[in-house]
């Protein structure tokens, strides 16, 4: 498959990391993705889409347009058709909140068909890209789309969680929770009912998702692994908490995962997201 992307104009990057083409062939039609500090967009322009949660309780589910994606604090799993022609939105996890007119806890470890919050719109992308639109002109009708669906004013609370969700970006969610409050003046149950309103989620569990993304990314799969030095680095201090949040948010031991990194490396051109792998 083709990856294309880019962060986006101001004042979208306040709100989104990149936006991006995915089209193609896949590799692998089946892969399992850990939990990550973002919020999604897919616009399907392809074939169908099938979505399973890591809850065995919760039935999978087939997407054929478009659906949105609130943080997630498990693993999940998607199957993508024999051929991919998808638009996406990797948002901060904060940055769904301005250009949604719902609580963003409804979107936590969910997904939502996009038509259900944006009404027509999939069917309006879809016509203004037709079948051979470039992934240029593609990505220049997101953006004009997301442009447009961007709250005027900021929402009650939400300067206060893109202030304290920068320092939980930026320390790699190894900042005390007490530092964030004690920076913004704010107790720790408002800092929190901000972050479930705005994010959907508590920081703290924002920054477990940040200090076990820090930690993937740091894997270098051409060279030996000292999981406990990676480990310390990224903030786990308890080598049994960490070896159960690994296996909780990837389904795999730390050797397991290292092995499936090297039996499939990353395709070349894709960006730097070595979280989810195979599960075909």
């Amino acid at each position: 498959m083709e990856y294309v992307g880019r962060v986006p104009c101001p004042p979208l990057d306040r709100f989104v990391d990149d936006i991006y083409c995915l089209t193609g062939v896949p590799r692998h039609r089946r892969m399992n993705i850990p939990p990550m500090p973002s919020a999604h967009l897919f616009l399907n322009l392809g074939g169908p889409v099938r979505l399973w949660d890591s809850d065995p309780v919760v039935p999978s589910a087939v997407l054929a347009d478009g659906w949105f994606l609130g943080v997630w604090t498990r693993r999940f799993l998607v199957e993508y058709p024999a051929r991919v022609r998808l638009v996406g939105v990797h948002f901060k996890p904060w940055g769904m909140s301005p250009f949604l007119d719902m609580p963003a806890s409804e979107l936590r470890d969910r997904w939502v068909p996009v038509d259900a919050v944006w009404q027509r719109s999939v069917d309006r992308i879809r016509n203004q890209v037709g079948d051979i639109a470039s992934a240029t002109e593609t990505l220049r009708v997101l953006e004009a789309e997301l442009l447009s669906r961007l709250a005027e004013a900021p929402s009650r609370g939400l300067d206060l969680v893109l202030h304290a969700g920068g320092r939980l970006e930026t320390s790699n969610g190894t900042i005390p929770i007490g530092a964030l409050t004690a920076g913004a003046g704010v107790s720790g149950n408002h800092l929190a009912a901000q972050f479930k309103a705005h994010v959907g989620v508590t920081p703290k569990r924002v920054a477990r998702i940040y200090r076990f993304a820090r930690l993937i990314l740091s894997v270098d799969a051409l060279r030996p692994v000292d999981w406990s030095e990676l480990a310390h680095a990224a903030g786990y201090f308890d080598r049994a908490h960490f070896s159960r949040e690994f296996k909780d948010f990837t389904g795999h031991t730390p050797t397991e995962y290292l092995a499936l990194r090297r039996r499939f490396p990353a395709e070349q051109g894709f960006p730097p997201d070595a979280g989810p792998m195979p599960a075909d």
